[in-house]
């Protein structure tokens, strides 16, 4: 008896899916095809994206660099001041 259970259910299961496809189809067939000629094109808007993660990334590039530059320079002036005198530096 359990078995007829399970194959009612999977008889339930399939005859919903198989509504679900038509239904699926069916909107397929009454929407708009719009022409390729007025569709954008994917690969123009995969270049458009990765041009400004360029552009990003070439901004990032040098703040990072300019940070880096003053960093390094604040470094440099605390090991300077360190190995210096305080009466010489006057």
């Amino acid at each position: 008896m359990a078995s007829s259970g399970y194959v009612q259910v999977a008889v339930l299961l399939l005859a919903v899916q198989l509504l679900c496809l038509r239904a699926a189809d069916a909107d397929q067939e009454t929407g708009t095809v719009i022409p390729a000629e007025s569709r954008p094109c994917v690969d123009c808007h995969a270049f458009e994206f990765m041009q400004r993660a360029l552009q990003d990334l070439k901004k990032t590039a040098f703040n990072l660099d300019a940070r880096t530059e003053t960093l390094v320079l604040r470094a440099e002036r605390r090991a300077l001041c360190d190995c210096m005198p305080t009466n010489s530096l006057r």
